[in-house]
This record gives C-alpha cells, structure tokens and sequence, in this order.
C-alpha cells in the first residue's frame, strides 16, 4: 500500500535536494539546503494536528456522514499546511537567490507560491476524482442507471466518465507546472510536486482505508453475520473506493510533476536545449513513447486475467475434496503461491518495456528520441492512468449503490442490474488496482530514472 506515493515523495525531495544544492543562493546555508526536507517533515506534524481537530469539524453521526469525514482530513491538513508553508519559506530561505543564469533574484514567496500551487492542486484533484468515483453524485448514479439495460451500457458510461475525470486534473497539473517553472524553473517543479505530497500522510490514511473496511465486509459475509452488519461494511466499503481512487489520483498528479522534474535532469545531462517535433528523431520517439503505456497497460490487464484463470483452475481441483464427504482440508499455500509467482513472473515483460526502452533509443538512436521517447510516455500515461483509476472506482460504487437500494429494493442484490453491475466491477478492478496506479511509476519515472 501507498508505494506509488512513497515513491513520489522520495524523488520529489530527493530533486529538490539536489537543485537547491546546485543553486549558490542556497548551498552555502544548511537552513535553506533542508528546506525541501522541512516541507516535507512538517506535513507528518500537520497530519497529527488533523487527527486530533478532525472530530470538531466533522462528526460521523450516520453512514453518508463516514465520506465527508475522510474527505474532510485532506481539507483540514491543507487548510493547515498552507500557513507553515509560507512560515517555513520565510524562515528558512534568503530574501533573493540565484537558481541559475535563467533564474537569478528568485524571492523567498516565489517558493512558496510553487509549493501552495502544488498543495491546492492536489486538493483540487481529490475533490474532482471524488465527484467522479463516488455514488454521492450523478455520474456513478448515470452509471447504475444505465446497468439497468445491460452491462455494455454500464461498461461504456464507465469509459466514458474516465476520460471526463481528466480533465481538470490535467488542467490544474499544467497551470501548476507553469506558474512553478516561470518562477523558479525546475526547482519550482520540484516544490510543486512536494507540496501536492505535504498532505501525504491523510492521503495515505484514506487510502489504506479501503481495503481495511472491504476486507471486514468479506469477513462478516465469510461470517454470517447480520444482513445489517454487513450493510455498514458496505457503506464504509464505499467509501474506501472514493478516498482510495483521490489516493491515486495524489499519486498521479505528483508523479507527473516528479517526472518532468526528472526529465529536466536528463536534459541537463544529456545537453538537450529543446524538444523539437519537427525532428524526425524526436517525432518517432515521441509516438512509440505515447505507445509504451497501452502496451503495459495491455500486459499487465492480461497477467491479471491468466493469474485469475489460474486461481480458478485450481479452486475447481480442490473444491470436490472440501465439499465432498472426505472433507478434506483446503491447500492454502497453493493457492498464495499461484497468486505470488504470477504476480513475478508476469511482470518480466513490462518492466523490460519501461527498463530497455529509454536505453534502446539513447544509445541506439540518440539522445533526441530519447527525449521525444520520454516526452510521449509522459504526456500519454498520465491521461491513461486517470481514466483507468477513476473509471475502475466509479464502476465498483455503481455496484455498491444498487446493492444498497439506491435504484429501489427491485434492483437490489440478484437483479439483473446488479448482475450486470458486478461485470462492470469485474472490468474495472485491473483498471484501478493494477494498470492505472503503476503507470505513472513504472512508465513515468522508472524509465526516467
């Protein structure tokens, strides 16, 4: 759980350890050196700041009352990261610095405008992948609707609305990219990324959240417990789905600042001065770069199909001895083993894609298709990633509405819609816990790095 963030945080501080290293504003004084390091660790105090005023705020009184408090954590810790964010700006840089030629006289409030820009904006996403995911609102509600008729029509609202989520996302990501580069240049991309991140330990909160509460609703069905126990499972279930899609949807925005901050490193490195499409090199690099997340995407949706196969196959060996009267024991390890090796074994293939690529078009076409090879899967991967993530959440809470009524007690479990509602969710589970949240890592970064 949470290494795609995990891994977010690590390179975004460790990028902007090493710009403002390189900057003779900020190297001499180990103050302004440790500021990167100070945004970071000062977010963990306002996460146990949160946690403890949360309760003030907003009180779980009845079901709907759990999502508006999970939300509610990412709202208070932003509310309170935006002052410590200017105090520590403030205090810990000089009045003027100079970053670079380009970027001489950088003030200290340039700095914090890049790190507030990326903490919004990263609120801002949460809000918009939360609109889209959870049943609260109409388009997962348009979604259960549809799956009345059949399950196609379900399945091509649910694409539908992940290319809609989209949207501001991106829009949010550009203006924050744009405003923190003309500042500060890629040290202000770099901030941007840590402040979208400051909120990293509510995020992470919320998304553990999920399969903590789908989990104990297996348990209480597993159980035959009370229809009404399994009920309230339901709900926080739904819940879990919402706030773990905004965990993914941090993890996205935040990888693709990292990564633009870590392909600035690259064409330092490599002295490219310009990405320039009318180049031959760069154009080529550019499409099979745009191309690398659909075929990971590709390979990864269908390990998780082999990996299922599997797992039934042998289900189906071992159910006649459980179930017959010999009663015979079910072989737990077989089954653990099935699900660990394929999860290996499955993923030779992607990760030679994201390895080998950038190191075949470097060395063998040269450092612009390499640019343009990195530049595609950058552009490319993050829409991918969004509508995979969101479009795989909205499907499982269509699921969780009709289950609990929300179309009538007629559409409620066993009726077509909900059968047709649990294909959906079927569809989208690869979607949203296997290719949409290891993109942006795998494709992004990894191959950047």
């Amino acid at each position: 759980m949470g290494a795609d963030l995990f891994g977010s945080f690590a390179e975004a501080t460790c990028a902007a350890l090493v710009l403002a290293s390189a900057s003779d504003g900020l190297n001499d004084s180990w103050v302004s050196l440790m500021y990167p390091v100070m945004i970071s660790s000062s977010g963990i105090l306002v996460g146990l700041v949160t946690l403890l005023i949360l309760g003030f705020f907003y009180t779980v009184k009845e079901m709907p009352d759990v999502e508006k408090s999970l939300k509610g954590m990412l709202v208070i810790s932003t509310v309170l990261m935006t002052p410590v964010v200017t105090l520590l700006s403030k205090y810990c840089l000089p009045a003027k610095f100079d970053m670079n030629e380009q970027y001489s006289d950088v003030k200290w409030w340039y700095c914090a405008l890049s790190v507030l820009l990326g903490l919004w904006s990263g609120l801002l996403i949460g809000f918009v992948t939360e609109y889209y995911t959870s049943h609260t609102y109409a388009p997962v509600r348009e979604i259960a609707e549809t799956q009345k008729q059949s399950a196609a029509t379900g399945i091509i609202y649910g694409l539908a609305l992940g290319y809609l989520s989209c949207i501001v996302p991106v829009i949010s990501l550009g203006i924050t990219i744009l405003i923190s580069h003309s500042l500060c240049g890629m040290f202000g991309v770099a901030l941007g990324a840590l402040g979208m991140l400051g909120t990293l330990t509510m995020a992470l909160t919320i998304d553990a959240f999920g399969p903590i509460s789908d989990n104990a609703g297996g348990i209480a069905e597993m159980a035959g417990l009370p229809d009404e126990v399994r009920t309230r499972t339901d709900c926080l279930d739904a819940a879990g789905n919402t706030t773990a899609a905004i965990g993914k949807g941090f993890a996205i925005g935040s990888a693709a600042l990292v990564s633009l901050a870590l392909f600035g490193a690259y064409c330092v490195r490599a002295g490219v001065t310009h990405v320039d499409i009318l180049n031959p090199w760069v154009f080529t690099g550019l499409l099979f770069g745009a191309m690398m997340p659909y075929a990971f995407a590709a390979w990864t949706m269908k390990s998780v199909g082999k990996a299922a196969d599997e797992m039934y196959q042998e289900c189906m060996r071992q159910f006649p001895g459980i179930m017959g009267p010999e009663h015979v024991a079910p072989d737990y390890e077989k089954c653990i083993r099935i699900s660990t090796e394929a999860s290996l074994r499955e993923m030779l293939a992607p990760g030679a894609l994201v390895i080998l690529s950038p190191l075949v078009a470097g060395f063998g076409f040269g450092k612009n298709a390499c640019a343009g090879l990195l530049t595609g899967a950058m552009v490319s991967s993050v829409q991918l990633a969004i509508s995979m993530s969101n479009t795989g959440g909205a499907w499982d809470n269509s699921k969780k509405y009709i289950a609990a009524g929300g179309l009538g007690r007629q559409f409620m479990k066993g009726s077509d819609a909900h059968k047709n509602s649990v294909t959906g969710d079927t569809v989208g589970d690869p979607l949203k816990d296997t290719s949409g949240p290891s993109l942006t890592k795998c494709v992004l970064n990894h191959s950047l790095l």
